[in-house]
């Protein structure tokens, strides 16, 4: 039988864990709903991901890339603008979902569309 002793220092270490597609699109919705200089970084830069800085760039948030952190700085819950275009959610079903919910109170209008498959797909 082995005895298990008591530690007699903690464990301290670091890891990097890969960037999240649900945190991702939401931290760029989130920050671009705020009015200061927010700093997202470990982005999971994908195409989905894109499609979201894409729409909320649309809407008159200030989203750069240095790197790979983003940094945004939207104009308060209350500034987002009616999008010159369609906006295009490509393939992303997340980015229509979350972005529907967000602007159906707005008092403009908003048009949507994605890619072949995406328009395809129930979104009741």
């Amino acid at each position: 039988m082995k005895k298990i002793l008591p530690l007699t220092h903690g464990l301290r270490s670091e890891i990097q864990i890969p960037g999240d597609k649900s945190v991702s699109h939401r931290s760029i919705i989130l920050s671009s709903l705020g009015d200061t200089q927010v700093e997202v970084s470990n982005f999971l830069a994908g195409e989905d991901c894109f499609s979201t800085v894409a729409c909320m760039r649309a809407l008159g948030a200030q989203i750069e890339q240095s790197g790979e952190k983003f940094l945004i700085k939207g104009n308060g819950l209350f500034g987002l603008r009616e999008p010159e275009n369609v906006l295009d959610a490509g393939n992303s079903g997340t980015t229509l979902r979350l972005l529907m919910g967000l602007l159906a109170p707005q008092k403009f209008l908003t048009t949507f569309t994605g890619d072949d498959s995406l328009r395809r797909r129930p979104m009741a």
